[in-house]
């Protein structure tokens, strides 16, 4: 992979910062200066400022926490209630994925980077759950419609789960992550969202966990979810693989197809 992606893999630093620790002359692959654009293999030593990247022997945290409405998913310090304080693990940790700051429910947070952007990597592939209270009666209708995709900003929503629990309250699956996707689903159908909550990520629920409080994956938990994020990956990378095939087709053999496929843009912010 390239250098400034083996970065961000590990967690040390976005894309743009490690290239300019590249371009400053801080990094060495193998203890040799590196370029822009040089790749890193599994046997290769990279160092930042003499300390090496890579060999991370700290053990694996993954926390399923209860986000209540109000806090920002932020790491940013300046934001108040921003996830990071309110979370308070002794460790530096990420949380991975987003929920806008009114809604509330499961968020998974991380001290590995690379966990992070494999998931997010994966996040068209994988399911979300919601329960959504709603102001107005929710019509057979409006069901229909969600389930096979509603336009919003000019784009169809991909097809999803949708039943009515109850007559203002929702069950939504998603697999994609537009920004306040849910939100902008039901104003499209003249609903106004009173409760949104998030209750499941992949594998990982969120149960009896009260608000506020956060707890880690059991082993089981996470193995099935590397598992599951396994499989996705390769679905991803097999999506990408055909992206760029159609591409070279449609340029000609003598043309090189656009840059790599990425999953949906958008925030994942529902």
């Amino acid at each position: 992979m390239r250098i400034n992606r083996f970065f961000t893999e590990h967690g040390v630093c976005s894309r743009r910062a490690a290239d300019r620790y590249v371009e400053a002359g801080r990094v060495r692959i193998n203890g040799v200066p590196a370029k822009l654009g040089d790749t890193v293999g599994p046997g290769d030593e990279v160092t930042l400022d003499g300390d090496r990247i890579g060999q991370d022997t700290r053990r694996r945290v993954v926390l399923a926490y209860h986000k209540p409405p109000g806090i920002e998913c932020t790491s940013d310090p300046r934001v108040p209630d921003n996830i990071i304080d309110a979370v308070n693990y002794p460790e530096r940790i990420f949380h991975i994925g987003r929920l806008d700051k009114f809604s509330e429910g499961l968020i998974l947070l991380t001290n590995r980077g690379e966990l992070v952007n494999q998931i997010l990597r994966a996040r068209g592939h994988h399911e979300k759950e919601y329960v959504v209270d709603v102001d107005l009666p929710i019509s057979s209708a409006t069901l229909g419609r969600m389930r096979h995709g509603i336009e919003i900003l000019g784009r169809m929503t991909a097809p999803c789960q949708a039943e009515r629990l109850g007559p203002r309250t929702l069950r939504m699956v998603l697999i994609e992550g537009r920004n306040r996707q849910i939100r902008r689903m039901c104003e499209a159908e003249g609903l106004r969202v009173r409760r949104l909550t998030r209750v499941r990520v992949m594998n990982i629920e969120l149960g009896p966990l009260p608000r506020g409080r956060w707890r880690e994956l059991a082993p089981r938990e996470l193995a099935d979810l590397e598992r599951r994020l396994a499989r996705a990956e390769a679905r991803h990378a097999a999506q990408v693989l055909s992206l760029q095939g159609a591409a070279g087709l449609a340029n000609g053999p003598n043309n090189a197809p656009p840059g790599d496929a990425s999953p949906d843009d958008d925030d994942d912010d529902d």
